[in-house]
């Protein structure tokens, strides 16, 4: 049991490297199985002792104890990674304990949602992938990005992979799921008429995880975008909005193209509508953000 150990307890445990060496050695086993959905790795006790340089069994077994019900399953097959031990242990091997390498100012799609420009510029600002817009001085996007994301990409491809990580986690709040911990998120739509947003939304989804303590916030109209009406409207007019960073949206706000507008209260309801030419995709949000219908308009100014 982890819950009366104090943090710095456990983390205490990883500061040896026989310890550290014994979950790399699980976590090589589990990808050297050649059966696939074989489940987790076991190791005997044997097996970790001929793959870890340890003195004897002696002080194994003592590592071992160390380990078990924090990193380490234990039953009568042998010792496999616990969740604790999943995490911490492909955060080592990624190396995402290090800095991330330099990258940009590179130039970017899309246009500042604050001025219109088409100035943006991409680049690393200690642990975030932000853009930037050179013409009004002002940040318009930023995400979280790991070392290992960096190490193993060129520029362009690393732009792409910051695209899909972003529309996955805005998939995954419009759920109410946190990206980083899993927990469950509180969600509120929270009216901001004095921001620096454009008037066309101005209205801001706030998801806060109370486990991780972990923030997201965004538009209203962005967390309308990956609902499955608004995939399969932009899909059919020859857009794939699971394909773009969020900073590629900005065009649609700052040309009104894409609105927002609280539509009754008591309980509180909003409208987001997102425009394709003439066509349009109208969705409805509950107070919590969350989708409760929708509608086609074709000929939209008609």
């Amino acid at each position: 049991m982890t819950g009366s150990r104090a943090p710095t307890d456990i983390f205490r445990l990883l500061a040896d490297d026989t310890r550290v060496d014994i979950l790399r050695a699980v976590a090589v086993a589990q990808y050297d199985l050649d059966q696939v959905g074989s489940g987790a790795a076991e190791l005997a006790f044997s097996e970790i002792y001929d793959r870890v340089d340890v003195e004897n069994t002696s002080k194994l077994s003592y590592h071992l104890g160390e380990l078990t019900g924090i990193y380490l399953r234990k039953t009568d097959d042998g010792y496999s990674l616990s969740h604790a031990g999943e995490r911490i242990v492909r955060f080592i091997l990624a190396e995402n304990y290090g800095s991330p390498e330099s990258f940009g100012p590179e130039p970017v799609d899309g246009v500042c949602i604050f001025c219109g420009a088409d100035a943006l510029e991409a680049s690393l600002v200690h642990q975030f992938f932000r853009i930037d817009c050179t013409a009004c001085e002002r940040q318009v996007s930023g995400q979280p990005i790991t070392p290992a994301q960096v190490k193993t990409r060129e520029s362009d491809a690393l732009v792409q992979s910051v695209k899909r990580r972003s529309a996955e986690d805005a998939r995954l709040v419009r759920q109410r799921l946190c990206p980083e911990c899993g927990a469950q998120l509180s969600v509120e739509v929270v009216g901001v008429p004095a921001s620096a947003l454009p008037e066309a939304d101005s209205f801001v989804v706030m998801s806060t995880c109370e486990e991780c303590l972990r923030e997201y916030n965004t538009p209203l109209t962005y967390s309308a975008v990956y609902h499955p009406a608004s995939i399969a409207f932009h899909w059919e007019h020859g857009v794939d909005v699971t394909a773009r960073g969020l900073w590629e949206f900005h065009e649609y706000v700052y040309e009104g193209r894409w609105t927002s507008e609280q539509v009754a209260s008591d309980p509180d309801e909003y409208e987001v509508v997102l425009r394709h030419g003439e066509d349009a995709v109208r969705l409805y949000l509950d107070l919590t953000a969350t989708v409760v219908r929708t509608e086609r308009v074709r000929r939209e100014s008609g």
